[in-house]
């Protein structure tokens, strides 16, 4: 675990995303991070059975929005020095990875996060968080 101050800007893994951010507040255990750009999506689906379709809830999970803030484990929160995207940008290309990758095995599974998937690009589109 890599020791980070106040100010420095992280990527953090967060609910099954990543996100890089700026550390706001070191809360003994966890920081507090505010959002700046989306580094991977957050996967679709339960996350306690993932890859399951059958008897579970299939969650649809939104990628945290730019500038909200979230209280990450120390564990979980590396050094970030390249450059920080645009968030809109971020998102869309996380997005797309995301996608790319489900779309290339055809499972039930991939269709039914490929279905959430869209149904947020809407949202996001709504929303302007990109396009």
């Amino acid at each position: 675990m890599a020791e980070v101050n106040i100010g420095e800007i992280v990527r953090a893994h967060y609910n099954s995303g990543t996100y890089i951010g700026e550390v706001k507040e070191d809360r003994s255990d966890r920081y507090l991070i505010e959002v700046l750009a989306v580094h991977k999506h957050p996967m679709q689906g339960d996350l306690h059975n993932p890859g399951e379709v059958e008897g579970v809830f299939f969650h649809e999970r939104k990628a945290l929005a730019h500038h909200e803030k979230m209280n990450v484990k120390k564990p979980a929160v590396h050094p970030f020095s390249d450059e920080i995207p645009a968030y809109k940008e971020s998102l869309e290309l996380a997005v797309n990875k995301y996608k790319d990758k489900l779309q290339s095995e055809d499972t039930a599974y991939n269709k039914q996060a490929l279905l959430k998937l869209d149904g947020l690009e809407k949202i996001y589109a709504e929303k302007s968080y990109y396009r």
